[in-house]
C-alpha cells in the first residue's frame, strides 16, 4: 500500500461521521433562565390580599368568627329615666308594634281566638324593686320593654315578644343561658299557673336544650304549650326563637303547686303575669233597638 492511499483513509475516517451518528438524539436544550426573587413585591401582594380580606371580614363577619371574637360595644345606660335612654326605649317598642311576624299574628283568621297582655307593666313599683326580671333587669340596654304575650283564651298556648340587650350578655355578645332559663321559667310557669286550680306560684323542675347561641340586641320568641294537666301539677314545652324561626333553646317543664296555694297573695301574681281580660269586655255589643231582653229573670207587668 502507498503512503498516499493510507493518508487517504485516515482523511476519511475523519471527516466522515460514522453511520450510527446519523440516528443518535440531539443534545438537551439549556434550561431557562430563573426568575430573580423579588421580596419587597411578594410582601406588597400579600399586605394588599389581608388588608382586603380583614375589610371584608369586619364588614360581613362569618358567624363563628362573630361568636369568638364579638364586636365591643357600649354599656347600658346608666341613668334610665335620661333622655336618652327614655328615647331608646321608646325606639324599640316602635319596632316591637312594627315587627311583620307580630303583625302576621295578629291578623290570622284564628286572632280572636287570643288575647294581648304585658306582664308588670301595672306590676306596683314597692314590689318592682325586689323582683330580678321586672325590676334588677328591667331598662335600656336589658330588658327595655315589657313582654308582649299573646295568649290563647283556652290557655294552651302563647307567644311571647322580647327584646334582650347587650347587658345580658355572658360572653360579649351572647346572652347568658342562665337569663335564658330564667326567662323560660317564668314564660313557662306563666301558662302552668294558669291553668292550674289555684292559679298562684309552683315550684318546676326545668330542662333545657341549647341548640343554638342567642346573640344579643335582637327580638326573639318565646312559644309555650301546656301539656298534661293533673291535680296540682302541669307540663308544659316551649322555645326560644329568633325572628327567622330558628330554634336557639328548648325547654320543658313540671310545675307543682305547694299545698299551701290557697294561702298565697294570687291577685299579686296574676297582675305581674298579666291578667287575661275579662269576658265582659269582649262581648259582642247589645243594641236595644234590636228588642233583646236585657234581664229575661224579671217578671213584666
Amino acid at each position: 500500500m502507498s503512503m498516499s492511499t493510507a493518508v487517504l483513509r485516515r482523511l476519511h475516517r475523519v471527516t466522515v461521521p460514522s453511520r450510527s451518528r446519523f440516528f443518535s438524539s440531539p443534545p438537551p436544550p439549556p434550561p431557562p433562565p430563573q426568575p430573580r426573587h423579588r421580596p419587597l413585591a411578594t410582601f406588597a401582594a400579600v399586605a394588599v390580599a389581608s388588608l382586603v380580606a380583614g375589610t371584608l371580614g369586619a364588614i360581613y363577619p362569618p358567624p363563628p368568627i362573630s361568636i369568638l371574637f364579638p364586636g365591643v360595644a357600649p354599656g347600658p345606660p346608666a341613668d334610665p329615666d335620661s333622655p336618652e335612654s327614655k328615647a331608646y326605649t321608646l325606639s324599640l317598642e316602635e319596632k316591637l308594634q312594627t315587627l311583620p311576624e307580630l303583625k302576621s299574628l295578629r291578623e290570622r283568621e284564628d286572632a280572636k281566638d287570643w288575647y294581648e297582655v304585658r306582664p308588670y307593666k301595672d306590676f306596683p313599683e314597692e314590689r318592682r324593686v325586689n323582683n330580678l326580671t321586672a325590676g334588677a333587669l328591667r331598662g335600656p340596654g336589658k330588658l327595655a320593654l315589657h313582654p308582649l304575650i299573646l295568649a290563647k283564651k283556652d290557655e294552651s298556648e302563647s307567644i311571647v315578644f322580647l327584646h334582650l340587650g347587650r347587658g345580658l350578655c355572658g360572653h360579649d355578645g351572647i346572652i347568658h343561658g342562665g337569663l335564658l332559663a330564667t326567662l323560660l321559667d317564668e314564660t313557662l310557669a306563666r301558662t302552668a299557673i294558669i291553668n292550674l286550680p289555684e292559679k298562684v306560684g309552683v315550684t318546676a323542675q326545668l330542662t333545657l336544650n341549647y341548640r343554638a347561641p342567642t346573640m344579643a340586641d335582637q327580638f326573639v320568641v318565646i312559644k309555650t304549650r301546656i301539656g298534661e294537666v293533673k291535680g296540682r301539677k302541669a307540663t308544659v314545652s316551649g322555645t326560644v326563637e329568633d325572628l327567622k324561626g330558628t330554634v336557639l333553646v328548648e325547654a320543658s317543664a313540671m310545675f307543682v303547686q305547694p299545698r299551701y296555694a290557697k294561702l298565697l297573695h294570687s291577685a299579686q301574681l296574676r297582675k305581674a303575669m298579666g291578667e287575661p281580660p275579662s269576658s265582659k269586655e269582649h262581648e259582642e255589643p247589645v243594641l236595644l233597638a234590636d228588642g233583646k231582653d236585657l234581664n229575661p229573670g224579671h217578671l213584666r207587668r
